[in-house]
């Protein structure tokens, strides 16, 4: 077995710093609380009122370097390391799972370093959510708040167990435009038993023993079974698997993996292809993907059958898959406007690892009115409609994914007719203007008054 140094030191120190602390005794151990009960005395509070609060203190986790107000710029900032030397199972099973991605798999999008840095390391936009994820302690002098990532479910300094069992502390990450989840569960009948009959369930019980008390799953109950910190789902953030085996699936999904810039514009990988097994962005094999579907119909289990747990979700691919036809069609549509010449080269051609393919996780930097319409599409609408359907709300799948994509998918074909008789127009223009003063001119401007009548028949309807 690899055991690494670093570990091991940390070990070591916590364990001699744990020895210290007993040695010197309560004194020592009121050193932190003592001072910061004055300069931040809501923390105190919120420390003492949890479990851990009467168990170690501060300097477990901050280290002993400071202890002053002329030594504040000693203090350490826990990272995932600093929880694990203690939770060990836990950050084994989160470092394993997709949380602990969540930092590279943001700051590996390809517009990430053209953001404003508060929204981003910040984290007052995407990195208020993605600091989930594992990071070090370096590089963090001019933002070193929230590096630790485990306090995204449970809240410094109280981190109560009870807290981060409740749907509640998934709702901050897992709501609004591009993953809905809190909206789709808590309107859903799973979401309206709990909140409902919630308050009467016993949130200090582990989630092993969770349904003893529980009369409906929450998000923990389903993603978190046994209180895993693991946390994998088959179809993934993305909704992708590489192995297809329904082929004309396969064929919708070269189109889809093209627009992630996954594969070239001829259908071979790319470098970000691989990427995204290690990020854990989509499942490479069957198997990869069989195995998180096989748990979630054993949790499922527990309150229903199995050939009703197997029918409901066989239900929610099919819904993705009719989601990615109407995608795939509409990535195409966008990518021959390029490749035949009617959209103009973005400015940032050489960052498109797919081109004539737009590059959707670009997210809204764009080049075009229709490409942001594809995007959207994809981040909100396809998203939408398979995550619903696989969070049991029949409306919000209906009206707030698949109808919207749908009527995308109508504006997409109608702005690409558009831009086609643009583009003729355009031309038709310059072969009157080259023709004017020689024999046929006269005709030739008739034909142009043609084509213009036509483009705005074709804009009006």
């Amino acid at each position: 077995m690899k055991v690494h140094f670093t570990s091991v030191t940390m070990v070591l120190s916590m364990f001699l710093t744990l020895l210290i602390l007993a040695c010197m005794g309560p004194a020592a151990a009121s050193i932190c609380t003592d001072c910061h009960s004055d300069i931040t005395p809501e923390i105190v509070d919120d420390f003492k009122s949890g479990v851990m609060g009467s168990e170690i203190d501060c300097s477990i986790c901050h280290g002993l370097a400071h202890n002053s107000a002329d030594t504040v710029d000693k203090v350490k900032m826990p990272t995932h390391e600093t929880c694990g030397a203690c939770h060990t199972e836990q950050d084994t099973q989160y470092m394993d799972g997709k949380h602990s991605i969540a930092w590279t798999a943001f700051l590996a999008m390809p517009t990430t370093a053209d953001q404003p840095k508060e929204l981003m390391e910040g984290q007052k936009g995407c990195g208020g959510c993605h600091k989930i994820g594992a990071k070090d302690e370096t590089g963090w002098d001019e933002y070193h708040y929230g590096v630790v990532g485990c306090d995204n479910c449970h809240t410094r300094h109280s981190f109560s167990v009870e807290e981060a069992r409740r749907p509640e502390a998934c709702m901050t990450c897992h709501q609004g435009f591009d993953h809905a989840q809190w909206e789709m569960y808590s309107t859903s009948k799973h979401g309206s038993i709990y909140l409902t009959e919630g308050d009467d369930w016993d949130w200090s019980a582990p989630l092993s023993d969770a349904k003893e008390s529980y009369t409906a799953p929450t998000c923990q109950m389903c993603h978190m079974s046994d209180g895993s910190h693991y946390v994998m789902t088959s179809w993934g953030f993305l909704g992708v698997r590489v192995e297809e085996p329904n082929e004309e699936w396969a064929e919708d999904r070269v189109s889809v993996l093209k627009s992630y810039g996954v594969l070239d514009a001829d259908g071979n990988p790319t470098p970000r292809f691989d990427l995204i097994g290690p990020a854990k962005l989509a499942r490479l094999t069957m198997d990869e993907w069989n195995a998180p579907r096989e748990e979630m119909i054993a949790v499922c289990g527990d309150c229903h059958s199995e050939k009703f747990a197997r029918i409901s979700l066989k239900e929610g691919d099919q819904v993705l898959r009719e989601a990615d036809r109407i995608y795939a069609e509409s990535v195409e549509i966008v990518a021959a406007l390029h490749r035949d010449g009617i959209l103009p080269e973005p400015e940032y051609i050489d960052e498109l690892p797919s081109y004539p393919y737009p590059d959707v996780l670009r997210f809204y930097d764009q080049s075009h009115p229709i490409e942001e319409d594809l995007w959207v599409m994809w981040m909100k609408y396809r998203m939408r409609t398979f995550q619903s359907a696989f969070h049991a709300n029949a409306d919000h799948e209906q009206w707030y994914g698949w109808a919207p994509l749908k009527e995308t998918a109508v504006n997409i074909k109608s702005e690409d007719r558009s831009l086609r008789a643009e583009a003729e127009l355009a031309e038709a223009v310059k072969s009157g203007a080259s023709a004017q003063g020689t024999p046929g001119f006269e005709a030739t401007l008739l034909g142009v008054a043609f084509v213009a009548m036509a483009v705005l028949l074709r804009r009006r309807g």
